[in-house]
């Protein structure tokens, strides 16, 4: 007994340990967003000596942080629902019907996850369907990336859904799409919100994709936005943290609130259990 407890200690400051060297970067930031230019310029872990909120206000004005949130907000947003649709309707078919062509399917798709991204061929893929420097172009690149994961996921909660519902269905006249989106889809709830927040944060967070494909600075997302405050010989440090710390807020609050919903909802199903 006194050697489990001493094991579940162990873990325990292990866990908080290794919480606070990930938490260390994002300190970092937050207190050189508050700094001066020189002092922000050592990027040390000191703190301020006087607190420059003016630089969010300076970030906001002059890095066109408004239109960067609206495109990222809708970059995110709508390449989350696309991907999560596709993904769940191609795992019900594959959870569904396990014949030997759609498990093939299943593994060339989940194949994705561990495939890098040729940047070669998307950029010929991109070119020849007049999807380069748009705005469509970032949200299908953003949503397809997305899909394999969210295939591999949603596919093995689909096998908890009794078969039976889908039998109920059909007596009562649904078609498959119907059947779907009326009887099977608010059962994937859970998972469905889960997948949604890891795809959201990844469309946000996503700096490659339009930096290769995004030419016009007005259709930059807030990842982008950061090299607005790079110059040529010099780097605003300050400015450039308060730029991260702006970018990194919503994906958090996000996260929160996803969170939140996943608990609420597993204490209500213990409940009604």
């Amino acid at each position: 007994m006194l050697r489990k407890r001493s094991l579940g200690l162990l873990r325990n400051v292990f866990a908080w340990v290794l919480s606070l060297l990930m938490f260390i970067p994002l300190l970092l930031i937050v207190l050189n967003s508050l700094k001066d230019k020189i002092h922000a310029n050592t990027m040390s872990m000191a703190l301020p000596r006087k607190l420059e909120w003016s630089n969010y206000s300076v970030v906001i004005k002059e890095g066109k942080l408004i239109s960067s949130f609206f495109n990222s907000l809708f970059y995110a947003s709508v390449s989350t629902v696309l991907g999560l649709l596709l993904a769940s309707i191609a795992a019900y078919v594959f959870a569904r019907n396990r014949t030997r062509l759609n498990r093939a399917m299943y593994l060339f798709v989940i194949l994705g996850i561990a495939m890098p991204i040729n940047f070669v061929t998307t950029t010929k893929v991109m070119q020849l369907t007049h999807l380069m420097n748009t705005q469509l172009g970032i949200i299908v690149l953003l949503a397809v990336i997305s899909i394999p994961f969210s295939v591999f996921l949603i596919y093995g909660f689909v096998g908890s859904v009794p078969r039976e519902l889908d039998e109920a269905g059909i007596v009562d006249g649904c078609s498959p799409l119907k059947l779907f989106f009326a009887v099977v889809l608010p059962l994937l709830a859970p998972v469905l919100v889960t997948v949604a927040i890891l795809n959201f944060m990844g469309g946000w967070n996503d700096f490659v994709l339009p930096l290769y494909y995004l030419n016009s600075s007005d259709k930059w997302p807030m990842t982008l936005a950061v090299y607005n405050f790079f110059g040529r010989f010099q780097v605003n440090w300050n400015l450039v943290s308060a730029d991260i710390v702006l970018t990194t807020l919503p994906v958090i609050v996000i996260y929160l609130l996803g969170q939140k919903y996943i608990i609420s909802g597993m204490t209500s199903g213990s409940v009604k259990g």
